[in-house]
C-alpha cells in the first residue's frame, strides 16, 4: 500500500511538472539611460563613483560600464576630481581627501555620447553631521544567556552587535551600520546592510537605560555564533546618511530579483538628474569608528 502511495505521488508530482512553461511578458523597451552609484564623506580616502548603462530586462550579456566620463563633486569654493581607474571599467575614483560635515556638495558628471553630443547629470546632497564618538560595542546574545528564540529558528546561538553612543537630537538622521571581521567588510552590499531611524528615540543615549526602560534595544548586526571565535576583530563604521536616502533603499530592496511578478511597480527613485537621462543616487554621508574584540563570555575555561 505504501508503494502504491508512492508511486501516486510520484506520477502526480512529474503531472504538474509537466504543465509548467515559460512565462515571457512582453515588455516596453527605451532607450539606455546612465546608471550612477556615487558617494562622498567625512573619511580620509578615496571616494568611489560607478557609471553604467541600462540594459533590458531579459538582457543576458555583460553591463556595459561608461568610458571617458568627467565626474566631479564641488561646495562652490573646492572640485574634487573623481580619474577612471584603468583597471575596473567604469569606476571612478578620487585621491584620499576627506569632505566636510554640515556641507552641501553637487555632483557633476559629463558622458560623451557616441554621436559626439555630452550628457550632463548632476546631483545634491547635504554631507550630514554625525555622532562625536561611538563609546563602546558589546557583543551579546539578544536576550542574555539563553537566546531561545534564534536557536528554535538557527538551531545556534546569534550573537548580536550592540552600539553605545548619544544619538544627535534631530530626528531626520538616519544611521546606516558597515561591519567588518579582521578587515573584511561584510555588509559590502544594500542587500546586507540595515538604516536605523532612530525617530522618536533621537537625542536618546542608543542602548542605554532610557531605552532599556521603553524595551528598546537597537542591535546593528548578527553573527551565528560558529561563525565568531574568540580574538576576532569586530569594527563598526557607523554612517550618519541624508534622510532621503531611506526611500532609495528601501525602493530598491523591494525591486531586486528575477521575478518580474515581484517587487515595486514603478522604477526605484533617483536623485541623479535629469531623471530621465539617469537612475541611481549620489549620497554624502559622515562616519565615525569604533571596534571590539570578541570574547566569548561562555566558554568554559
Amino acid at each position: 500500500m505504501k508503494s502504491l502511495y508512492k508511486g501516486l505521488v510520484i506520477c502526480a508530482l512529474l503531472g504538474f511538472a509537466s504543465c509548467t512553461e515559460d512565462i515571457v511578458i512582453d515588455l516596453e523597451k527605451g532607450d539606455p539611460m546612465i546608471g550612477v552609484e556615487a558617494s562622498f564623506s567625512n573619511e580620509l580616502k578615496c571616494h568611489e563613483a560607478i557609471l553604467s548603462y541600462t540594459a533590458d530586462f531579459y538582457n543576458k550579456d555583460d553591463i556595459r560600464m561608461v568610458k571617458g566620463a568627467t565626474v566631479y563633486v564641488t561646495d562652490g569654493i573646492d572640485t574634487v576630481f573623481y580619474y577612471e581607474d584603468l583597471e575596473r571599467e567604469g569606476y571612478y575614483v578620487t585621491e584620499p581627501v576627506a569632505g566636510k560635515k554640515n556641507t552641501l556638495y553637487r555632483l557633476c558628471v559629463d558622458v560623451p555620447e557616441s554621436d559626439g553630443e555630452i550628457v550632463h547629470l548632476f546631483s545634491e546632497s547635504l554631507l550630514p553631521d554625525n555622532v562625536e564618538v561611538i563609546d563602546s560595542i558589546v557583543i551579546k546574545p539578544y536576550n542574555g544567556v539563553e537566546d531561545t528564540l534564534p536557536t528554535v529558528f538557527f538551531l545556534d546561538t546569534i550573537e548580536w552587535v550592540y552600539p553605545y553612543f548619544q544619538s544627535l537630537p534631530d530626528p531626520e538622521i538616519i544611521y546606516m551600520p558597515n561591519i567588518y571581521k579582521n578587515d573584511t567588510l561584510l555588509t559590502d552590499t544594500l542587500t546586507q546592510s540595515m538604516l536605523i531611524p532612530v525617530g522618536g528615540y533621537a537625542g536618546y543615549y542608543i542602548n542605554g537605560p532610557e531605552m532599556l526602560a521603553a524595551n528598546k534595544e537597537i542591535p546593528v548586526y548578527y553573527f551565528m555564533k560558529r561563525k565568531l571565535k574568540e580574538g576576532d576583530r569586530i569594527r563598526l563604521d557607523l554612517c550618519s546618511i541624508p534622510s532621503d536616502y531611506i526611500s532609495y533603499y528601501y525602493t530598491l530592496i523591494m525591486s531586486l530579483g528575477s521575478n518580474p511578478m515581484m517587487g515595486a511597480p514603478a522604477n526605484v527613485k533617483t536623485n541623479i538628474q535629469p531623471s530621465d537621462k539617469a537612475v541611481g543616487w549620489f549620497f554624502t554621508s559622515s562616519v565615525v569608528t569604533a571596534e571590539t574584540v570578541f570574547k566569548d563570555q561562555y566558554k568554559k575555561q
